[in-house]
């Protein structure tokens, strides 16, 4: 799978830019402000029907214009080139469209353009809550195991209604058990998924931090799984009824697992410096990326911006040989493209410069 083609229509700065002739590796350079993000942003709005960046989609919409609209073509041997189209309005509506059809959730959207994003805020996955590192376990098995979402959307479905039920208080026994009995089956099927998803990524990433920063050689990863583990998640409910009647909500379950990343016992958060967590974060999504590849048979698309931030340039040109030996897609900001072709392994960048919401380089046409 690969991106082709990408038309941008009132994202941010970005009023109307086409980009053809996308490459496999993909330099956007400008200075800061010029709309490189922007452009990044777009492709996760193809693949996600969002930004990146989270807060309001209105703030994503050209000053005073209606909605905002991405086009692009992704082709998928051997059926050819796909279109895909995202618009959103500024109520927060979404229309969604995968090869002329108009689909009502993002999950068709996301299993076409599998993304992986590495910005600055991709430190969450180190330094965030729980939910940063929940989300990204759920992308490898939502990508590798087909049965993953169905399952993951009755637990969530199960779980709203029991918490839902706790919250009223002083309820009966029968009236929560049939609840109780869904979320637990759905809950431990997601969790084999989960673990099946962690237990492959675990030692790809070991791998790929070895070959980005083999002076990190005490990082660990332990997967979490969000109750006693000497407990079926049936018997954990059953347990924890009481604290749940008092608190209201259900407290223990899949919806608070979590991925300890440590080093040395301790966690990395505190313990790394800001480069060290950046190549632990770069680690991390690049294995997923090569997990995808492996066991789902597909191609992920990296969304990377300002990857010289935080790394020296021997730890720049390490990830950048990483994603060259990968079968994946890359589009990679910088101010200048020097920056990139100086550690960048061989030629073939495409480069599309970006002035001021305008983009032009091969293929390029701004209005």
């Amino acid at each position: 799978m690969a991106l082709t083609h990408l038309q941008v229509d009132r994202v941010r700065n970005l009023r109307e830019a086409r980009l053809e002739g996308v490459g496999r590796v993909n330099v956007l350079h400008g200075s800061n402000g010029s709309g490189k993000t922007s452009v990044l942003e777009a492709i996760h709005i193809l693949g996600m029907a969002r930004s990146f960046r989270g807060g309001s989609v209105k703030h994503l919409i050209t000053h005073g214009e209606p909605h905002c609209t991405v086009f692009g073509s992704v082709f998928r041997a051997p059926a050819g080139a796909l279109r895909l189209g995202v618009q959103r309005g500024r109520a927060g509506e979404a229309q969604i469209r995968v090869g002329g059809r108009q689909v009502r959730t993002v999950a068709e959207l996301a299993e076409t353009l599998p993304l992986q994003v590495i910005t600055a805020d991709s430190f969450d996955l180190l330094t965030g809550a729980p939910g940063s590192r929940r989300r990204f376990l759920d992308w490898g098995a939502f990508h590798v195991e087909h049965r993953f979402f169905e399952q993951w959307q009755r637990f969530q479905r199960g779980l709203r209604q029991r918490n839902m039920l706790l919250r009223r208080g002083n309820i009966a026994a029968g009236e929560l058990a049939p609840w109780s009995r869904d979320l637990a089956r759905y809950g431990a099927e997601i969790t084999v998924f989960r673990r099946a998803c962690f237990e492959a990524l675990a030692p790809r990433f070991h791998s790929t931090l070895a070959q980005l920063a083999p002076e990190l050689d005490g990082v660990s990863l332990h997967f979490r799984q969000g109750w006693d583990t000497e407990l079926s998640y049936a018997e954990a409910l059953e347990k924890g009824l009481a604290t749940d009647r008092e608190l209201g909500y259900t407290h223990a379950g899949p919806q608070r697992a979590d991925i300890r990343v440590s080093i040395g016992g301790h966690a990395a958060a505190e313990t790394l410096s800001r480069g060290q967590q950046k190549l632990v974060v770069c680690a991390l999504k690049l294995a997923q990326g090569q997990l995808l590849a492996e066991q789902g048979n597909r191609e992920c698309t990296y969304l990377i911006d300002d990857l010289p931030s935080e790394l020296d340039r021997e730890h720049s040109r390490r990830v950048c040989a990483h994603l060259e030996a990968m079968p994946a897609q890359v589009f990679i900001t910088c101010v200048d493209e020097r920056e990139i072709r100086g550690v960048w392994p061989g030629g073939g960048l495409t480069l599309f410069h970006v002035e001021q919401g305008a983009v032009s380089g091969p293929g390029a046409a701004t209005a």
